[in-house]
């Protein structure tokens, strides 16, 4: 006898629950990672920060040249402030304070990286983080070149996930704390811990001379006459210095050869044997 079906016939048994995405591994990271969250909250709340004690260190660091001379960035058409150096000296100073810069994707078929940055007051519990894309590319001139080299695009997205866990960091730290610092590394910085910044100029001149670099590149630099250099150009000069002699940067290129008229630097020139 033949016996229809009906859809009460085929009542079908409970599905077998999906198979998750989530490795043996992936779930023990992802309870690591909870653990020192855990952790380092509670560490923050048993042994709070001392604040005025940073305050103490945060006056003795920044009253270094070699904190001060790279407490400050200029760049031209894109503003001027602190660094990423200060902010993460400061950061380290403050104390319970959690920062980092994350690849999240790369897509070098679109020529891009998707990157975060993260500041996290572990005691206070503020957190501020910035989550962007970076295209594979760099501006020459007016015009994008675009980057293959693998180096060339990590070095890009370090240099821009610098500049935003800058900002982070400089969000979550008290607004007094970082201008207080600013403020005594202008005044180191004016100072030069002893050294009158007329002798600092000349030490300039001369090392950079050793280099094979003149004062006209310098002031073509820097865009003014060497008479009227102030602490926070000699303190640019002395980082590029550094990134010539122990980092291999090329001379020709933050100090081409090139000529320089009167009016670019707004008077007659100083030949490298007149006094600043």
């Amino acid at each position: 006898m033949t016996r229809q079906t009906t859809d009460l016939d085929t009542i079908s048994r409970p599905a077998a629950p999906a198979l998750a995405n989530l490795t043996q591994a992936t779930a023990i990271e992802q309870a690591r990672a909870v653990a020192e969250v855990q952790a380092a909250v509670t560490v923050a709340q048993a042994r709070p920060r001392d604040t005025q004690r940073a305050i103490a260190e945060m006056r003795d660091t920044c009253g270094r040249m070699a904190m001060a001379s790279r407490a400050f960035y200029s760049v031209p058409n894109r503003g001027n402030g602190p660094t990423v150096h200060l902010a993460r000296e400061l950061a380290r100073i403050w104390g319970n304070l959690d920062y980092s810069v994350r690849e999240l994707r790369r897509d070098d078929e679109a020529g891009e990286s998707e990157v975060m940055a993260v500041a996290w007051d572990q005691q206070a519990n503020v957190r501020s983080s910035r989550s962007f894309i970076a295209p594979h590319a760099k501006m020459k001139g007016r015009e994008r070149v675009k980057l293959v080299d693998l180096d060339d695009v990590y070095r890009s997205n370090q240099n821009t996930g610098a500049k935003a866990v800058r900002e982070c960091i400089l969000a979550v730290l008290p607004r007094w704390f970082v201008e207080e610092a600013q403020d005594v590394c202008r005044q180191t910085l004016n100072h030069g811990e002893g050294v009158p910044l007329s002798d600092r100029i000349a030490a300039m001149v001369r090392a950079f001379r050793e280099q094979g670099i003149s004062a006209e590149r310098l002031e073509a630099r820097s865009r003014k006459k060497r008479g009227q250099w102030d602490a926070g150009d000699v303190a640019q000069l002395g980082i590029d210095f550094v990134s010539i002699t122990r980092d291999g940067v090329d001379a020709e290129s933050l100090f081409p050869e090139q000529p320089v008229t009167i009016a670019e630097l707004g008077g007659p020139m100083l030949s490298e044997g007149d006094p600043a």
